[in-house]
């Protein structure tokens, strides 16, 4: 975890409190995305370690952003500037995504299988995986040839190994000891 990370949180949290409280928690997402590149930009970035002054910085800021935030996200960008923060906008948006997520009970579920999976095969795996996690579930769906066969699915700190690689590692180490 980095350091803007630790700075980030307080950020995204009040941000995320102030969306739900007005019901604009997809706009305050956009705006934060959007901020986030615009601070991960290599000339941004560099006015941003920069000496400028904190009300200069937030106006230059702000002006590359354009319409693209509201006076709630301009007066967010100037907080952060006053406090030497623009830099974790890119780790505020991260937070601030999290947040959403867990607020709408979604989860981003990483399946990795043998061969590509058909619609019906990816309806049943998310329809099993919304029971047993208790959420709305992503599907992120990738193909690795060497599981040999099965899937391999990943839903944040969980992992669910039904791949044929893996039980036969698994008979091996049995067969050794």
């Amino acid at each position: 975890m980095s350091e803007w990370t630790t700075i980030a949180r307080p950020y995204a949290q009040a941000a995320f409190d102030y969306a739900v409280e007005n019901k604009t928690v997809a706009h305050w997402q956009e705006m934060l995305v959007f901020a986030a590149e615009v601070a991960s930009n290599e000339t941004i970035e560099a006015l941003l370690t920069g000496s400028l002054a904190a009300e200069k910085l937030a106006e230059i800021f702000n002006g590359v952003c354009g319409e693209q935030l509201d006076q709630e996200g301009q007066n967010l960008v100037m907080i952060l500037a006053e406090n030497r923060r623009l830099q974790a906008l890119p780790d505020i948006s991260l937070l601030f995504n999290q947040l959403k997520a867990e607020f709408e009970r979604e989860i981003d579920v990483d399946i990795t299988s043998a061969v590509k999976l058909n619609k019906k095969q990816q309806t049943s795996l998310s329809k099993s995986l919304e029971t047993r996690l208790a959420r709305k579930v992503k599907l992120n769906c990738s193909v690795d040839p060497d599981l040999i066969a099965g899937v391999l699915i990943k839903a944040g700190d969980t992992v669910i190994d039904g791949s044929l690689r893996s039980k036969l590692n698994r008979l091996s180490d049995a067969l050794q000891a």
